[in-house]
């Protein structure tokens, strides 16, 4: 795909399918993804894959986290929670591996750079013909699961990626005036 295309038609993609990326496809992503701008070689960037089991057991975090927000929450939000991880064959946390006490990078940029890993991640997709959604919601703040997935104090999810392949219509994205976003200091 050509670059400019890629970047100018890339849209969320809501209702994706198996089968989960190959591992072929899987390294072509993790490839764009640590091309990721990185202040200082920090490499401020974990990745976590959740597949078969593991979108379960994602989705039991989830349910932990409803749970300990509201102890008398009903079956139907705590299934909801479970489910949620279902939506694509593959799910993919960004984490924001934050090295602490860096003068010159503050934890703003290294959490930015995770979140341009992402962005690298969704744009690989796009351009493998893979469909891809970011996610984020209640459950990327929630202590549960940032202690469920093993995050240090520090640590930030940045992003839950949704992958998978295309399913349903694919929208054309939308078209914006670019005068509405930049000013101009001549």
């Amino acid at each position: 795909m050509e670059a400019m295309n890629l970047l100018h038609e890339r849209s969320s993609m809501g209702k994706l399918m198996g089968p989960s990326p190959s591992p072929e496809q899987l390294e072509a992503i993790y490839r764009a993804a640590l091309r990721a701008p990185d202040h200082g070689e920090l490499r401020p960037w974990r990745f976590i894959e959740f597949t078969g089991e593991g979108l379960e057991r994602l989705g039991e975090l989830y349910a932990e986290a409803e749970y300990r927000e509201d102890p008398h929450a009903d079956d139907s939000v705590m299934d909801a929670a479970r489910k949620k991880p279902q939506r694509a064959p593959m799910v993919i946390a960004v984490i924001a591996k934050v090295t602490p006490d860096v003068a010159k990078v503050p934890k703003i940029e290294q959490v930015i750079s995770a979140g341009c890993a992402a962005h690298g991640i969704i744009l690989a997709a796009h351009a493998l013909g893979l469909g891809a959604m970011w996610r984020s919601g209640k459950y990327a703040f929630d202590p549960t699961v940032r202690k469920g997935l093993g995050l240090e104090e520090e640590d930030e999810i940045v992003a839950f990626v949704y992958l998978g392949q295309l399913g349903g219509r694919h929208k054309p994205p939308v078209e914006h005036r670019i005068s509405d976003f930049v000013d101009h200091w001549c």
